[in-house]
Order: C-alpha cells, then structure tokens, then sequence
C-alpha cells in the first residue's frame, strides 16, 4: 500500500471557504440587529447556512 500523496494548496484555496462563511454569518449578524421585518427573516436564511454545512458535514463525516 502506498501513502496517499499530499494535495498541495495555496493559501486561497484553504481559507475561500471559511471566510465566505464568515462573511455570510457577519451579514446575517448585521441584518438581524440594524433591521426589522424582512430583514428578520434573511438573518435568520443567512444565518442557517453555517448551520446547514456543519450539519451536512457532520453527517457525512468528513
């Protein structure tokens, strides 16, 4: 059995992900404390997404 090869990244390819996440939670963060009505109803939309992909990737165990 050989080991596997190590992907080599660059460092915008490890943190793309994360800190699109960051900016979505900070612009769900944002939503629900400068605004009323609408304004609810996407901070709670935005902020589920992180929850979502833990969730998802929990469940497929990565």
């Amino acid at each position: 059995m050989t080991p596997a090869r190590a992907r080599h990244r660059t460092v915008r390819q490890i943190f793309a992900w994360p800190a699109v996440i960051a900016v979505l939670s900070a612009a769900g963060l944002l939503s629900a404390l400068l605004g009323d009505g609408i304004w609810d109803g996407v901070s709670w939309v935005v902020l589920a997404v992180p929850v979502a992909l833990y969730c998802g990737f929990f469940r497929r165990g990565t």
